[in-house]
């Protein structure tokens, strides 16, 4: 079994910052990649960011330049820095991860969500 667990959603103001965190815990071979999706209200799930092993990052046109994501290898950890949110960030944000929990055996997994409200 492996869990992701995100914290650090919350209410922030326009231009405001907010840093989301992800823990994967369980029987973890080894961490192919890990990212960040969100959802908003009506909307299909949406990559925000991912970064695999070897470092390589991807993000979202809408996200580039304010977020950052980054990660914990030692912890199974990973991070995402969110800087200069617009309301259009409103969503629930999930925390994504490509496991192996042996030589052969590897899965996708989810976080339960973390909701992120940007509003005055």
């Amino acid at each position: 079994q492996v869990q992701l667990v995100e914290s650090g959603g919350g209410l922030v103001q326009p231009g405001g910052s907010l840093t989301l965190s992800c823990a994967a815990s369980g029987s973890i071979f080894r961490i192919v990649a890990m990212g960040w999706y969100r959802q908003a209200p009506g909307k299909q799930r949406e990559l925000v960011a991912t970064k695999n092993s070897g470092g390589a990052t991807d993000y979202a046109d809408s996200v580039k330049g304010r977020f950052t994501i980054s990660r914990d290898n030692a912890k199974n950890m990973v991070y995402l820095q969110m800087n200069n949110l617009k309301p259009e960030d409103t969503a629930v944000y999930y925390c994504n991860a490509y496991i192996y929990t042996d030589y052969t055996n590897w899965n996708e997994y989810w976080g339960q969500g973390t909701q992120v409200t940007v509003s005055s």
